[in-house]
């Protein structure tokens, strides 16, 4: 090809491009600003090109820096739930008959299909980690003050979102361990203040049963999307509209502002990059097995947990009982609120003395709860729940165990029927 002929089909792809550039809205950067691609306000009133290069000249302040990556590692980790989880409905059927099978058939005959779940299993495990770490490093900062305690409350309807998608996904395998600990959680909610309205209803039968998965499935899949999705535009739009919140007084930083391109996306993307590759490596290397198949007449000989709110919880039932794990829940409720009623300016940690107790109570509190609670992972839990009643409310007595009169009267009418 000359030059010649070169020159008009360079025209026609310049002209076709800067076409294209006036005529897209720049407001489709919003997708990008959504995904933390982008920071600074979009400026609709230039094309597309020019707000793009003026959104990723936006300046932060000089304080920012690694700690400040754990809400985007919260962020990935929910965008890596949300894919594996769309990749798992492909196969997954919701019912008491099809739910394990189709299990099975992920884990065995879907290429990938081991992996993609165990990516959705460490990714709901790592999410918890992400939130609280997230939220201690806000709470103990104090930058829930005002103006931004808006954005706690947000950020606290999140955590109990991200904890209900990890508990109604918990019995969507519909194994033996699953099952039972379903079971022991409601039983134990349907006993605890103002939590046994809320078991009534997601147990929906007398025992875990089909209207129990159908009814986890519609919120795991239906109505906990859209509701996150929301709170998370609210959370950002209110972030990006008060700012990051400056130091406390005593620890201002000196540094200069820097751009968001390159320094803090190239931060953001080594962040995203390590977080990934712990990911992949965890899915990898420890796989998360599949129980028997789920059965209300037959306790399992133990319990294998995959999920860190479900080792707490358990700590706290089996250890401190239905009023411990009240108790708890009210603690972590108090935390939530205590942004309304602490509105003074202090923000140094050693001037404000209940914040510091209620959060290292709760936070310490619930790294040693998870660390009981994984010890009980291979305990028979069969003990327990015959003294908490669990088995007799939910399982008839006369399903458990044939009783010594009732075998002989079998065996002699077997005897009689053997003789005629």
């Amino acid at each position: 090809m000359n030059d010649s002929e070169r020159k008009p089909r360079a025209r026609w792809l310049a002209q076709f491009w800067a076409d294209l550039k006036a005529s897209t809205d720049p407001g489709l950067l919003g997708v990008a600003r959504f995904l933390g691609l982008l920071y600074g306000r979009i400026d609709r009133s230039l094309p597309i090109d020019q707000a793009l290069r003026k959104a990723l000249a936006y300046r932060l302040p000089g304080h920012v820096g690694w700690r400040h990556a754990l809400g985007g590692i919260t962020y990935l980790l929910f965008i890596v739930l949300v894919v594996t989880g769309v990749l798992l409905s492909f196969y997954y059927r919701p019912s008491v008959q099809e739910a394990y099978p189709s299990i099975q058939y992920i884990v065995t005959a879907v290429p990938m299909g081991w992996l993609v779940r165990n990516l959705h299993v460490w990714s709901a495990n790592l999410i918890v980690l992400a939130v609280l770490a997230h939220m201690a490093r806000v709470f103990f900062d104090a930058t829930y003050k005002p103006p931004r305690e808006t954005n706690w409350m947000v950020g606290v309807l999140l955590l109990l979102v991200v904890l209900v998608f990890g508990g109604t996904g918990y019995l969507l395998p519909w194994d033996q361990w699953a099952y039972w600990t379903v079971t022991e959680v409601l039983g134990t909610m349907s006993r605890a203040p103002l939590l046994s309205v809320i078991a009534s209803v997601l147990q929906g039968d007398v025992i875990v049963s089909g209207a129990t998965l159908s009814r986890f499935f519609a919120l795991h899949v239906i109505l906990l999307p859209w509701v996150a999705f929301a709170l998370l535009l609210f959370h950002f739009s209110v972030l990006r509209r008060h700012g990051i919140a400056p130091p406390p007084e005593g620890k201002s930083s000196d540094r200069a502002e820097t751009p968001f391109f390159p320094n803090h996306l190239l931060r953001s993307f080594i962040v995203a990059v390590l977080v990934l590759a712990v990911l992949f490596s965890l899915a990898a290397l420890y796989p998360r097995a599949v129980g028997d198949p789920a059965d209300p007449f037959q306790l399992p000989e133990g319990l294998v947990s995959s999920w860190i709110v479900v080792d707490v919880a358990l700590a706290l039932i089996r250890y401190l009982g239905v009023w411990g794990f009240s108790l708890f829940t009210l603690l972590g409720i108090s935390l939530a609120l205590l942004p309304l009623f602490d509105r003074r300016p202090e923000r140094r940690l050693r001037k404000r003395p209940l914040a510091l107790a209620l959060g290292l109570v709760f936070f310490a509190g619930f790294l040693l709860a998870w660390v009981a609670g994984s010890q009980l992972r291979s305990l028979p839990p069969s003990t327990h729940l015959r003294s908490e009643g669990v088995v007799e409310r939910f399982v008839p007595q006369e399903l458990e165990a044939e009783t010594p009169e009732r075998d002989s009267r079998s065996q002699n009418s077997g005897d009689r029927e053997g003789q005629q």
